[in-house]
């Protein structure tokens, strides 16, 4: 498996990829576009993910969120669901137009927030052939309500007010506000987010996952965007297209993925993974790997075609 540095187009932004090719010959592939976390980049998670599919023989593109990383766009930091969408669509462009795949053969993975945004996108882009998230989290709700639907509703109506207030000022030349994405130490952390926040700075701000170009802060005026976003609302366009949803017991977000599953139609399949957490899915060989093995599963099953399915390593 080798990894190629790619660039594709996003509704006029410029978006950096990591294209992961499989060893051997085949005419065509299977491919799987893997979108990463909110805040996260392609070297983090979503990479994993892509490498390991890779390295099971399907070709897998994963890549920075406009506005974000590597990518291009203005402001920086912007986290706009909308725009997220339409990336995962531009990818699959992207991928439509390798020679190492098959464009009848294309899935997609969304992790954490990806795993809301890509449902959006398969509902609406009849190219996605069979959809997969792990640790799906809707982005709308968490900062509606918190990961674990506790928060006071004013904690978001201060947040509104925050971004109205930042929009006047950069209309006034003032500058792009923003905010922290993850609070300086685990203390911190816990004191605003529990848990979960823990989590979040333990993957994000520590050795065991930090990278330069994750997002250490938002733009306030992604707040007014992210708060009315429903990204499973139309959860069951996608079928009669197969769905997978992954996610571990202990995760405080798990109640957002087993709604949305309840309102998946068949073909469906939930996948629970045991005493993993929302964030021990990122990168926990012991959750991660039974995790991928189902995925090899899943996306070589679904995205067969014909009698081609020997470039696909069956799991282990």
């Amino acid at each position: 498996m080798n990894s190629v540095d790619v660039t594709f187009d996003s509704a006029g932004i410029p978006l950096a990829g990591h294209l992961y090719l499989p060893d051997g010959e085949a005419a065509t592939r299977p491919a799987i576009v893997v979108g990463h976390p909110a805040g996260g980049v392609k070297e983090q998670a979503a990479g994993l993910y892509a490498a390991r599919l890779a390295g099971r023989g399907f070709v897998t593109l994963a890549f920075d969120a406009a506005y974000q990383g590597e990518s291009g766009g203005e402001p920086r930091g912007l986290e706009d669901p909308a725009h997220r969408v339409e990336d995962l669509k531009a990818a699959v462009s992207f991928l439509s137009t390798r020679p190492e795949v098959d464009p009848d053969r294309i899935g997609a993975l969304g992790i954490c927030a990806s795993g809301g945004y890509v449902v959006p996108a398969a509902a609406t882009d009849h190219r996605i052939r069979a959809v997969a998230t792990v640790s799906a989290a809707d982005i709308g709700r968490q900062f509606r309500k918190g990961a674990d639907d506790t928060q006071d509703p004013a904690v978001l109506q201060s947040m509104l007010d925050a971004a109205a207030a930042a929009r006047t000022a950069e209309a006034r030349g003032e500058g792009v506000g923003s905010f922290p994405v993850f609070p300086a130490t685990a203390e911190e952390a816990r004191a605003l987010g529990g848990q979960h926040g823990v989590e979040g700075f333990e993957y994000y701000r520590t050795d065991r996952a930090r990278h330069p170009r994750s997002a250490k802060e938002f733009t306030w005026s992604s707040i007014d965007r992210i708060a009315v976003f429903e990204p499973f609302r139309f959860i069951a366009m996608i079928a009669p297209r197969p769905l997978l949803m992954i996610v571990g017991t202990e995760a405080v977000t798990r109640h957002m993925t087993t709604e949305a599953f309840a309102d998946a139609q068949e073909p469906k399949e939930l996948l629970w993974i045991n005493g993993a957490g929302h964030v021990d899915l990122y990168d926990k060989p012991e959750y991660v790997d039974p995790a991928v093995g189902k995925l090899v599963g899943f996306f070589g099953a679904q995205l067969a075609g014909d009698a081609r399915r020997t470039d696909i390593a069956a799991p282990a």
